[in-house]
């Protein structure tokens, strides 16, 4: 197998943070997104390594095995198991120290073992396989925003085959996620392709997103932003929430409330934040006697 060099697909180094894996993929799915680039097949096809990219090394657990085994990180469980038995096996065998011919080691086997595992990868040299892999797959998934502040299951239909997937909370616009082998299917004759899903998120919501916070926009009327007062509010997961207004609450004041926004991609129990802006409303169509009211506090001030 070709060998595909993540940190160089997102322009990174092997050091890098987590906070810079995260900067550098969403630079790049901007500069590439389809959108940006319509019928561009360089750029459809550049868009699709940089998720794949982002998909491994944005987990901590498949980039320390793709650090360790490269293009062949999924299978690496696989080949630490069968690892310990070939070292097993050779142990068994330095014991038993006979004349035994050391073709029942099995290292043939072995190597076809991983032949098969991971599609040539670990042959031993002078040994060739030829293998063909299917054509991959391509499709659009559109979600509300509120369908992604919690990990859901979903349905989606593919030349007729229903792939029944689970969506993390949290996933981005225009992000695009693989599903290995459900692209073409080649059966006996190959390796089937893959499948690339992108996601269209609709925000009919009052809620700007941006990442992982949300920014929410909430007029307040002049007494309440001069004398203060409690003030209720809906949250993206539709919770109501009893805000405390400060009294002499100026127009455009912005509050934060930790943790009331959206949930973070892939990590359990994290979520952004909310911010509130205050839209200070003044008072039209005032009576003769409101005029005259704020004529005296005009005076006073």
């Amino acid at each position: 197998m070709k060998y595909i060099d993540y940190y160089k697909i997102l322009g990174i180094d092997k050091n890098a943070t987590d906070k810079d894996i995260k900067k550098a993929y969403r630079k790049l799915a901007r500069k590439y997104h389809p959108d940006v680039n319509p019928n561009d097949k360089e750029a459809e096809k550049k868009f699709q390594e940089i998720n794949e990219a982002n998909e491994v090394l944005s987990n901590s657990e498949n980039r320390k095995k793709y650090d360790q085994y490269g293009e062949n990180w999924e299978h690496a469980e696989a080949y630490e198991q069968a690892q310990a038995k070939q070292s097993r096996r050779q142990q068994s065998y330095n014991s038993q120290n006979h004349s035994q011919s050391y073709e029942n080691f099995n290292e043939h086997d072995f190597s076809d073992f991983f032949s098969s595992m991971f599609g040539g990868g670990f042959q031993q040299q002078g040994r060739q396989q030829r293998q063909f892999k299917g054509r991959d797959y391509n499709a659009e998934l559109q979600l509300n925003l509120t369908d992604i502040i919690e990990t859901k299951k979903h349905t989606l239909t593919v030349n007729g085959k229903n792939i029944r997937l689970t969506i993390p909370a949290g996933i981005e616009n225009g992000q695009v996620i693989k599903i290995k082998g459900k692209g073409e299917d080649l059966g006996k004759t190959g390796e089937n392709g893959d499948l690339y899903i992108q996601f269209n998120i609709v925000n009919s919501t009052p809620f700007k997103r941006d990442g992982n916070h949300l920014h929410l926009t909430v007029d307040l009327d002049l007494y309440k932003a001069i004398l203060g007062g409690d003030l209720l509010i809906s949250t993206i997961d539709d919770k109501k929430l009893k805000l405390k207004v400060k009294p002499e609450t100026q127009n455009d004041t912005q509050v934060k409330l930790k943790g009331k926004g959206m949930p973070v991609y892939k990590n359990s129990g994290q979520s952004g934040d909310l911010y509130i802006h205050y839209k200070v409303n003044t008072p039209t169509n005032l009576t003769d006697k409101e005029r005259e009211l704020f004529n005296q506090l005009a005076k006073l001030r």
